[in-house]
């Protein structure tokens, strides 16, 4: 028996854009947090380490914010490609998502 697909696709337009904007603010905190931490480095002789310690702190979650910018960005072309193939009836971009 065949299954029956839908797919809201304004709704998932918009899904897609929220990803994407996700994706992009956490660029933007990543870069923002990079800048701080080169500040921190540069001070750390100023304040006897103590902007050091939050200066490796910073580098150590960074990579993750950057992962997680990625993620949103892969998410949200993923959400499109998925539109696309809904669109022009090509069901195979469904199973992008099938558990």
């Amino acid at each position: 028996m065949a299954q029956e697909v839908f797919m809201d696709i304004p709704k998932m337009e918009e899904v897609s854009k929220s990803f994407g904007t996700f994706g992009d603010v956490l660029d933007a905190v990543a870069k923002t947090l990079e800048a701080v931490s080169m500040v921190m480095k540069a001070t750390a002789w100023l304040s006897f380490g103590a902007t050091a310690a939050m200066a490796a702190f910073i580098d150590r979650i960074l990579p993750n914010i950057r992962r997680a910018a990625a993620k949103m960005n892969e998410l949200s072309g993923d959400i499109i490609g998925a539109i696309k193939a809904y669109r022009d009836g090509d069901f195979s971009g469904s199973q992008r998502f099938a558990g």
